[in-house]
């Protein structure tokens, strides 16, 4: 989990995308939040969701998994739901990280 969340962080940090970091480890409220916003379908078949969780504003994006393919499909300003300004990185929304 740790190296899946740095590497988010990382992509996020080097492409100047601005982001909230909500960590569901020490904060409960955090870890509500992420647990109610993350879609029926979208949860494991038992358990809690496990981060690292993407959300632009309080709609969910996807897993690591989805974030990974999105990359690898250079396709993350879609995914994240951003517009990359032309000859910027910078996005129009804030993002918010579930850690």
């Amino acid at each position: 989990i740790k190296k899946q969340q740095q590497d988010v962080l990382g992509f996020l940090e080097a492409n100047k995308i601005e982001f909230e970091e909500k960590d569901i480890a020490a904060n409960e409220e955090n870890r509500k939040w992420m647990r109610e916003n993350v879609p029926e379908d979208s949860r494991p078949a038992s358990g809690n969701p496990l981060p690292p969780r993407l959300f632009n504003d309080s709609r969910y994006l996807g897993d690591y998994d989805a974030f990974f393919e999105a990359r690898e499909n250079n396709a993350v300003y879609a995914f994240l739901g951003l517009t990359a300004p032309p000859g910027s990185k910078v996005g129009e929304h804030l993002l918010t990280l579930s850690l």
